[in-house]
């Protein structure tokens, strides 16, 4: 199993944001998704790729390769509560390795999440919630017409996904883009807040949209995403925030 070859395009060391404690974060390529507001367009495609500044997107690593990154900051996790976050694009896109990264970990006591929209079966998910502490689930949009059209797919499967998770007894930590003049609107707000009353226990991260990833795509050169939409301001992301808190979904915080 520690042979497995996986596409990792970036590890970073320290991560603060990715779970709880000190985390080393693994970021695979591949996904069935095409967000419109994408901030790693470089995780897209399953190949490796040359960037226009040079910058390689993309290395052929292995289980054991991956794990001896992940091992050099073991004392951090061990005082902080860390470990292993698997995220991408979408990590169970490259389900093998995903998979056998995941069991390497926790075989060795490291605290292991899993960042993903959950568009996958039922029993290939069910089976890596032997190894996943943490869910990091995304939960991008709730009609059926503006999931499509933001991502690309159906929602269907990964909102029955998360129920599923979620009936299992799995620790979920749902995290919501929010994205102004696009899913950021009350029946979307409505569904999250509804989800916090049903499980009072889930943590709610709102991630508003940003900017950050914009030059990746010049340096791929492919067109930025014809995405309508601005930052938000700090007293909107506020007003979010207070609307979940009110409609009963005490758990939810800005990511």
């Amino acid at each position: 199993m520690n042979d497995i070859t996986g596409i990792v395009f970036d590890i970073q060391r320290g991560a603060l944001h990715d779970g709880p404690g000190v985390r080393t974060t693994v970021f695979l390529k591949g996904c069935p998704l095409r967000c419109a507001w994408c901030h790693n367009p470089e995780s897209q495609t399953f190949e490796p790729e040359t960037g226009r500044s040079g910058r390689i997107y993309g290395r052929a690593l292995t289980v054991t390769e991956v794990m001896a990154v992940v091992r050099r900051d073991a004392r951090f996790y061990a005082a902080s509560g860390g470990g292993l976050t698997i995220s991408g694009g979408e990590p169970t896109a490259q389900y093998d390795f995903c998979s056998a990264l995941l069991a390497a970990a926790h075989g060795e006591g490291i605290h292991t999440c899993l960042d993903t929209c959950g568009a996958l079966d039922w029993p290939r998910l069910d089976a890596l919630c032997a190894h996943v502490d943490v869910f990091l689930y995304d939960y991008k949009a709730t009609a059926a017409g503006t999931h499509r059209a933001l991502t690309g797919i159906e929602p269907g499967l990964p909102h029955a996904n998360l129920r599923r998770l979620l009936a299992a007894g799995a620790t979920v930590r749902l995290r919501c883009p929010l994205i102004p003049d696009a899913n950021a609107a009350p029946d979307h707000l409505d569904a999250i807040a509804a989800l916090g009353r049903d499980y009072p226990a889930m943590a709610i991260d709102l991630m508003p949209y940003h900017e950050i990833g914009a030059g990746k795509y010049d340096d791929l050169g492919r067109p930025r995403p014809a995405l309508e939409t601005r930052v938000p301001a700090a007293g909107e992301t506020a007003a979010w925030l207070d609307t979940l808190h009110s409609a009963g979904a005490a758990q939810a915080a800005l990511g």
